[in-house]
C-alpha cells in the first residue's frame, strides 16, 4: 500500500499537477513546484496508510483512519450485509484486494462505508467469512477453499450475450461521456478536423444527418460491448452452502458474497431494449443494503430471459413467482394509464400544430407522432401492470421504459402504505406499498382498487394488519 496510495492519489491530483508544470514553464523554478505538487500526494498517500488500521472483536468490527480529522467506524457484526472484494489492476499486481462492508448503513458523502484496503487475497478470504457468519476465530485456508469447494455453479457468462449491451442504458452514457472528452480534447488541443464545404453541399445535407446519426449509433454499440466486457467478464455465480457468490471484471475485479438469510427477493429488469432483444437482468433484494450499494446485488448481468427466470427460480426456491400469471388491475387504472400518457403528448400535438399552422406544416408530423408515441405508451404501460400473491411471495409489475418484475418474500415486509394522491381518490384507487429493509426498501403495487389493496395486504401479512381491519375481508371499509 505504500505505492498504491501514492500512486492512487497522484491519479487525484493530475490536473492539479499538469496547472502546476504549465505555471512553471512560464516562470522561473518550475522544478521546485512541480516536486512539491507531487510530493504533496505522496505524503497524503503515506499519511492515509499509516494511520489507518482495524480490529474485530467479539460482536464489532471498527475501522480507524486519520492524522488530523480521526474518524472511528464501526458496525456490529449482525449488521453485516455483503462483503466487497474489489482488485484495481495495481492491485492485482501486487496481489491485493479492496474489502468493503455492506452495512446498510448510508450518509450524505458517501465516505462512511467500511472499507479495509492493502489486504492480500488470502486473507481478504478468510475476513469475508468471519465478517458474514460472525466467527471470531482465524479460519485457515483449507477452510476457505473447502467453503468454495461445496458449492456449485449456477451461472457463468456467455460471450454471446454481448449482444444485449447496444440495448442497455450504459451504451448511452459511456458514448456521451466519451464523445464529450473527445471533443473537448480536440477543442483544447486545436486539432478540430475540417470540413470540405463543398463535398458536404454535393452529398446532401440528408445524407449527411444520416451518415451522423450512423456514425453515433455505431460509437453507442462498441462502446456499450467494451464497458460490458469490461465489468462482466469472467462473470460467476455460485451457491455455497448459505451464501451466493459473484466474481466479474476484467481490468479491475470484483467479488461479492451475499449471505442468503439476508436475501429478501429478486428485482428482474426490464427496459424496453432489453425487452425488444429478448433479454433481462436480475438483481436481488437484500435485506439492509441501501440504493447506493445497488452494484452489490447484482445476479445476473442482462442476459437472456431465460437464464435469468432459471436463477430467479433457484434464488427464490420456487418458479412461481416468476412465471405466474398476475392480476390485472380494472378499468378505472386502465383508463388512468391513458389519461396519464395521452394528457402529455396531447399538449405536444396541440403545440406542434399550433407551429404548423403559424411557421410551417413541417410541424404537423410531430403532432401524429406525439399521439401515436402516447398511445403506445399507455397500451404498454398497462399490459405491464399487474401483481399477485404466490407461494409466500408478494409480485408486483410495473413501468414501460423500464419495467421491473418484483418478488418480495412476505416474511420480510416491515410495514404496509396505502398513498392516494387527489385524482387517485376521485376515482378510488390507491398506491399499496410494501414496505421493506431490503433494495429500495419498498414494492409498490400501483393504481389498486382501495378493498383489493386492503385485502392484498392482509392475506400477505396477516398478524400485521388483523388488529387493525374494521370490516370483513372483501367489504368496504366503515
Amino acid at each position: 500500500m505504500l505505492l498504491v496510495h501514492p500512486v492512487r492519489d497522484l491519479v487525484r491530483f493530475l490536473p492539479a499537477l499538469v496547472g502546476i508544470l504549465v505555471f512553471g514553464q512560464s516562470s522561473d523554478g518550475g522544478g521546485r513546484w512541480l516536486l512539491l505538487g507531487v510530493g504533496v500526494p505522496v505524503v497524503l498517500g503515506l499519511a492515509r496508510y499509516l494511520t489507518t488500521s482495524y480490529r474485530i472483536t467479539t460482536g464489532r468490527v471498527e475501522v480507524r483512519q486519520g492524522l488530523l480529522n480521526k474518524r472511528v467506524l464501526s458496525a456490529p457484526l449482525d449488521r453485516v450485509r455483503t462483503v466487497d472484494l474489489t482488485a484495481s489492476p495495481i492491485h492485482r499486481v501486487l496481489g491485493l484486494v479492496t474489502l468493503r462492508i455492506g452495512t446498510g448503513q448510508s450518509s450524505g458523502n458517501g465516505e462512511e462505508r467500511l472499507a479495509l484496503d492493502g489486504l492480500t487475497a488470502t486473507a481478504a478470504s478468510g475476513l469475508r467469512e468471519r465478517l458474514l457468519h460472525g466467527h471470531v476465530s482465524q479460519l485457515t485456508n483449507r477452510d476457505v477453499a473447502a467453503t468454495a469447494a461445496a458449492g456449485h455453479v449456477v451461472l457463468t457468462l456467455d460471450l454471446r450475450w454481448v449482444r444485449f449491451a447496444p440495448f442497455t442504458s450504459s451504451g448511452v452514457a459511456i458514448a456521451g461521456a466519451a464523445l464529450g472528452v473527445v471533443a473537448q480534447s480536440a477543442h483544447t488541443l486545436e486539432i478540430l478536423p475540417s470540413v470540405d464545404l463543398d463535398s458536404a453541399a454535393r452529398l446532401g445535407a440528408v445524407a449527411l444527418v444520416v451518415l451522423g446519426l450512423l456514425g453515433v449509433l455505431l460509437t453507442i454499440c462498441v462502446l456499450a460491448v467494451v464497458g460490458y466486457l469490461l465489468t462482466n467478464f469472467d462473470f460467476q455465480l455460485l451457491r455455497t452452502g448459505t451464501e451466493w457468490h459473484v466474481r466479474r471484471g476484467l481490468f479491475t475485479t470484483r467479488e461479492t458474497t451475499l449471505d442468503q438469510a439476508r436475501v429478501s427477493g429478486v428485482s428482474i429488469g426490464e427496459p424496453w431494449g432489453l425487452r425488444f432483444a429478448g433479454g433481462a437482468r436480475l438483481s436481488a433484494i437484500v435485506t439492509g443494503l441501501d440504493r447506493r450499494q445497488r452494484g452489490s446485488s447484482v445476479l445476473v448481468p442482462p442476459a437472456p430471459r431465460a437464464e435469468v427466470e432459471r436463477v430467479s427460480a433457484e434464488v427464490l426456491g420456487s418458479a412461481a413467482p416468476v412465471t405466474s400469471r398476475l392480476v390485472g388491475h380494472g378499468p378505472r387504472a386502465h383508463r388512468r394509464r391513458w389519461t396519464r400518457a395521452m394528457v402529455p403528448a396531447g399538449g405536444v400535438a396541440l403545440g406542434a400544430l399550433v407551429a404548423g399552422y403559424a411557421v410551417s406544416w413541417w410541424f404537423l408530423p410531430l403532432a401524429a407522432a406525439a399521439l401515436a408515441l402516447g398511445a403506445v405508451l399507455a397500451h404498454d404501460r398497462w399490459r405491464a401492470l399487474g401483481h399477485a400473491l404466490v407461494d409466500g411471495h408478494l409480485v408486483a409489475r410495473s413501468g414501460s421504459l423500464d419495467r421491473r418484475r418484483e418478488a418480495l418474500h412476505t416474511a420480510s415486509v416491515i410495514g404496509w402504505n396505502l398513498r392516494a394522491t387527489w385524482f387517485q381518490r376521485r376515482v378510488g384507487l390507491t398506491h399499496l406499498v410494501a414496505t421493506t429493509a431490503g433494495g429500495r426498501q419498498q414494492v409498490r403495487v400501483l393504481d389498486l382498487d382501495e378493498a383489493a389493496a386492503t385485502d392484498l395486504a392482509a392475506s400477505a401479512t396477516p398478524r400485521l394488519l388483523e388488529e387493525f381491519l374494521t370490516r370483513p375481508p372483501g367489504r368496504p371499509l366503515r
